[in-house]
């Protein structure tokens, strides 16, 4: 089974980044194939109608093919403001925008339909970033994803992860195993 897990930042020392890796280990101990995307390697601009006129971004196209290449993933969001960060939202508002004329690419929804999307988060905050979750499920939902039941938000970030950036609390290590579980689990049986 290959998994796709990424983070809605790309901030070098972003907590969404260590859990995204951390995420990716548990997967590949349960036997996954995880592909651990870095959005910062794509060079994505603002979504703009009038720049896609002209033509999608080569790295959009990118992006398109990897979501589109794995059955499962998982999402590491950010919470800013109450919500899911600009960065995220703009990958995704370009992955779903349909190319014109492009056999494969023409419907927007393809590189989501069907995927088992499990969702979690870190914050520095007490919520650990359940308020972004809450608002990047019906956009996932919008867009034909099975969001799984499981999600997992780790508070006080700060606190949450060892010189080697993998998660040091038994409840954060255990939360993340149920959802790469879940994920696995459902997507093997959509598959």
């Amino acid at each position: 089974m290959n998994i796709l897990i990424f983070a809605g930042s790309t901030r070098q020392e972003s907590y969404n980044r260590k859990l995204a890796k951390a995420a990716a280990a548990i997967a590949e101990q349960q036997g996954a194939q995880a592909t651990l995307l870095e959005l910062a390697d794509f060079d994505i601009p603002l979504y703009n109608a009038d720049l896609e006129a002209r033509g999608t971004p080569a790295d959009v196209i990118r992006l398109k093919q990897a979501m589109h290449s794995h059955a499962a993933w998982i999402i590491c969001s950010p919470e800013y403001n109450g919500s899911y960060p600009a960065l995220l939202k703009n990958a995704i508002d370009w992955a779903s925008s349909p190319v014109k004329g492009d056999a494969l690419w023409s419907d927007g929804t393809l590189p989501f339909r069907n995927k088992v999307v499990g969702m979690a988060s870190a914050s520095p905050g007490g919520m650990g970033g359940l308020r972004a979750q809450s608002h990047l499920a019906p956009l996932l939902l919008n867009l034909q994803c099975w969001v799984t039941p499981r999600c997992h938000a780790v508070a006080h970030a700060a606190d949450a992860f060892d010189m080697q950036n993998q998660l040091q609390r038994s409840q954060d290590q255990q939360a993340m195993q149920a959802l790469v579980e879940q994920v696995l689990w459902a997507a093997r049986r959509f598959q």
